[in-house]
């Protein structure tokens, strides 16, 4: 279902959490789940992997995960005010360690000057310290691409939480 360079890296993540006894949830826009269906494709992953929220929606992200609304208002879905708030979101609705949240323009369409396809804000929060954001621009190389990488740069910060363990 997934490419090889995704499941390697997703069996990575699985074991790195098994071995540090971390357990992690996803808060998803513009992936629509795929960074959980990524670890969960990982035999064993219900070790690690305790839920994920797919927000695709602003009502969603604000119902699911707590983002307040002034936020969504002020900064846009597709920012890093608002990546921060569903990361720490999910990671304060959910008895995890680590949660990463995606939100993004995948595109085609949807995109703007200020916030063209292919930009995408990454937040991955660990309990008890500062979030990390990440901002990445992959262009527009089409919408499976750019969820593709999304996913993956995802599964990088659940990596990079995990060796600060």
């Amino acid at each position: 279902m997934f490419d090889a360079e995704t499941t390697a890296r997703a069996e990575e993540i699985v074991l790195a959490f098994r071995t540090r006894g971390l357990m992690l949830a996803t808060a998803e826009s513009c992936t629509g789940g795929l960074v959980a269906g990524a670890l969960t494709a990982i035999a064993g992953a219900s070790d690690v992997v305790e839920r994920g929220f797919v927000t695709y929606s602003n009502r969603a992200k604000t119902e699911l995960l707590g983002v307040p609304e002034v936020v969504l208002a002020n900064h846009g879905a597709v920012s890093a005010e608002t990546a921060r708030a569903m990361a720490e979101g999910a990671a304060s609705r959910a008895p995890v360690e680590v949660a990463v949240s995606v939100t993004g323009v995948a595109g085609p369409g949807g995109g703007s000057a200020e916030k063209p396809v292919g930009l995408v804000h990454f937040a991955c929060a660990f309990r008890g310290r500062a979030t990390v954001h990440r901002r990445l621009s992959f262009g527009d190389l089409g919408r499976d691409e750019i969820r593709r990488r999304a996913v993956l740069a995802a599964l990088d910060l659940l990596a990079e939480a995990a060796a600060r363990a």
